[in-house]
């Protein structure tokens, strides 16, 4: 006997990639993902591409993974996707000491993150409301 079919936790309109364990604090990564937030999946790579984060190509590769995941997994639409969430996660924490003066030690922490970012498919808008804006 086999468990259960899991129940798909998204929409059928969206994607998404994780990422696991990158080595980098949280804090770090919450600054490159914010910079994609809400925006289309073309616009989210190329912010990306030309960030100068250290940190920006993890993301990116992980918004492209989504991106294939959606058209290859799913069937949606490329030019149609928009960045609909960006999770940051702590993950696990290297513990490590550094030599002081007198003897003493101090400790210093290594963090890891997790990346999660879900892309959905975005309805086209229609022609009036293209004008108005």
């Amino acid at each position: 006997m086999s468990k259960p079919k899991h129940e798909r936790s998204l929409a059928e309109t969206e994607a998404q990639a994780v990422t696991r364990n990158i080595r980098v604090s949280p804090r770090k990564l919450s600054l490159a993902a914010g910079l994609i937030r809400g925006r289309t999946a073309a616009d989210a790579v190329a912010t990306l591409t030309f960030s100068k984060r250290r940190i920006a190509q993890t993301v990116k590769k992980t918004l492209e993974s989504a991106i294939a995941n959606a058209e290859n997994n799913h069937q949606l639409d490329v030019d149609q996707l928009v960045v609909a969430r960006v999770e940051v996660g702590r993950s696990q924490v290297m513990k490590r000491f550094h030599a002081r003066g007198r003897g003493r030690a101090a400790r210093v922490e290594k963090w890891f993150s997790h990346l999660t970012i879900v892309v959905a498919e975005q309805q086209a808008a229609a022609p009036a409301q293209q004008e108005a804006a």
